[in-house]
């Protein structure tokens, strides 16, 4: 089957396009044929090899992609939740063999039927991030209905689906983003934007009971600012796990009294099952940005590297 694969980190130029053995999938694991594979900017930062925390994990050569929306196959002897022939969506294992490939496998667990009313390719860019902004606010954050939430990079992968997100759930909505941006935070359903560059949050904002970091930035004092906002047991969630608390930040949360974490993407089934119902009933949209051939993979990074990209990029696997 063909895979794009990196034998060596670096820039762009070092995916291949390859032959390689098709995948089989363990007891618990299913086989899935890619119809399309979603872009994000993690696959950038594992191709590079330039973060040392995600490097421990990575055995070169490896297939990059954790975005999948195609066909079941086939189903490890254990699977009882989906069969071959469904039509699925949702994140390869990883560390892994990835989308960007004819064919991948990952637990079961980690899949779900793909939103009826979504194409291949619409649906490839749901999953890793959705998925972020699904476990930051609801498996870390305890969102609830009615709340405050503050969405720093709002207009980003994971902002623009935590936007959508929270306002299902009848949040009041305050979305961070670049003045270019602000107009397509507000479309999203945001009750009100700031614009990063010429607004300090910090001085418009407070009683706030949720902030998501879901930005670029990495920078403790900013997210010290970020906590000041917050009301007496609210949550600061970051989804940026590469870059760690410092003393001052935690002695300060400690102080104010609020919570503090750092959410990794946790893959479940019943998540993407109730995100593709939110789909399916229009309250949440997925705008792709473009879609690229398995050829021009590496177009795809050097965008989605820029952090600036409105939308999901998304490669189309099957043609």
């Amino acid at each position: 089957m063909k895979a794009v694969r990196i034998n060596e980190f670096g820039g762009p130029e070092v995916m291949k396009i390859e032959d390689v053995a098709r995948p089989v999938p363990a007891p618990d694991e299913v086989l899935i044929e890619v119809h399309a594979s979603g872009v994000n900017p993690v696959d950038a930062v594992i191709r590079s090899g330039a973060n040392e925390s995600l490097r421990g994990f990575l055995t070169l050569p490896l297939t990059l992609g954790w975005d999948a929306a195609g066909i079941v196959i086939e189903a490890g002897s254990e699977v009882t939740s989906l069969k071959a022939g469904d039509e699925v969506y949702g994140v390869p294992n990883f560390p892994g063999d990835g989308s960007y490939a004819a064919y991948c496998v990952g637990k079961a667990s980690q899949f779900a039927f793909k939103p009826k009313s979504l194409s291949f390719t619409q649906a490839a860019g749901v999953p890793l991030a959705a998925l972020t902004a699904w476990t930051a606010m609801f498996g870390h954050g305890n969102f609830q209905a009615g709340q405050r939430i503050f969405i720093q990079g709002a207009s980003g992968g994971v902002g623009s689906f935590a936007v959508q997100f929270a306002k299902a759930r009848g949040a009041y909505v305050i979305g961070m983003a670049s003045a270019d941006n602000l107009d397509y935070v507000k479309q999203l359903g945001a009750d009100e934007v700031i614009d990063y560059s010429t607004q300090r949050f910090e001085k418009l904002l407070s009683d706030v009971e949720l902030v998501l970091e879901a930005s670029p930035i990495r920078d403790n004092g900013e997210r010290i600012k970020a906590i000041g906002i917050l009301k007496k047991g609210g949550s600061f969630v970051s989804v940026n796990t590469d870059f760690a608390f410092n003393q001052e930040l935690i002695a300060f949360a400690r102080a104010a009294e609020v919570n503090c974490s750092l959410a990794a993407n946790e893959p479940k089934q019943e998540w993407l099952a109730e995100i593709a119902g939110l789909i399916d009933a229009g309250e949440v949209k997925v705008l792709i940005n473009k879609v690229f051939p398995l050829e021009e993979v590496a177009e795809a990074h050097r965008q989605i590297a820029t952090w600036h990209v409105r939308g999901r990029l998304v490669l189309d696997i099957r043609h």
